[in-house]
């Protein structure tokens, strides 16, 4: 897709019912030159924790000006200051709430909408992805398969409830996702998967200086990598 100038708006995200004192949660909605014309393809980013994300807003802003509607949002308990995760039912309907903000106007809503996050943004979108939500794919950048250095009990089963395509980006060195296990789960699961390991990467998805790759690097690695899988899901060759 070709590059253009793109604005960004922080969105108010209204929550179902009230958490932590909070009524909504603040996303940041990338629009693309142009929008709503072209294939109208929107990628909603769940956060992996309160602070911005170098990772997640170099995708935001890479997508949006390659013309996707992008959102990037944090869950209420990072929002407000918490370190306990909120329960995986405010999870899920905090991502169905992000989504749905995308279609308030009818003359500009995506066509297509791919769903995914890092870390616990990502085992949120697989939960949100079997609740009857109209996605085209989803994809996980860091997925936290189990406990880290511990494989006794897997985050698998929710994905062989997903019936859409699903992209894994997974560091060599994630402590928190044994890849022969994730490979193992990924042959049980009945939609369509692909793998994409990044090496010498931890579950932050960063490198050592010793790799003598930049982040920059790695970004536009996961960038091409998720670019190119959107594509190939909608249809759309390179």
């Amino acid at each position: 897709m070709p590059e253009g100038e793109a604005r960004y708006e922080d969105l108010e995200i209204p929550l179902a019912e009230p958490v932590h004192g909070l009524e909504s949660v603040k996303g940041t909605l990338g629009i693309p030159e142009w929008w709503p014309t072209g294939s109208r393809v929107s990628v909603v980013f769940a956060q992996a924790s309160a602070a911005e994300d170098p990772l997640l807003v170099a995708l935001q802003h890479a997508l949006t000006e390659r013309k996707y509607l992008t959102l990037r949002f944090p869950f209420p308990y990072m929002q407000a200051g918490k370190k306990r995760p909120d329960g995986m039912r405010v999870l899920q309907r905090t991502f169905q709430s992000a989504v749905t903000m995308l279609s308030r106007d009818p003359t500009a809503a995506p066509a297509h909408v791919f769903v995914g996050g890092k870390n616990i943004g990502a085992l949120a979108a697989a939960h949100a992805a079997t609740a009857r939500m109209r996605i085209e794919g989803l994809f996980f950048l860091g997925f936290p398969l189990h406990k880290q250095d511990s494989t006794e009990e897997l985050r698998a089963e929710r994905l062989y409830r997903v019936i859409n395509p699903m992209l894994f980006v997974q560091g060599s060195k994630d402590r928190h996702c044994d890849l022969p296990s994730l490979r193992q789960a990924l042959g049980r699961v009945g939609a369509p998967v692909q793998l994409h390991v990044v090496d010498e990467a931890d579950h932050a998805l960063k490198v050592a200086k010793k790799s003598g790759r930049s982040p920059e690097e790695v970004h536009a690695e996961i960038l091409a990598t998720l670019e190119a899988w959107i594509l190939k899901t909608l249809g759309d060759p390179l």
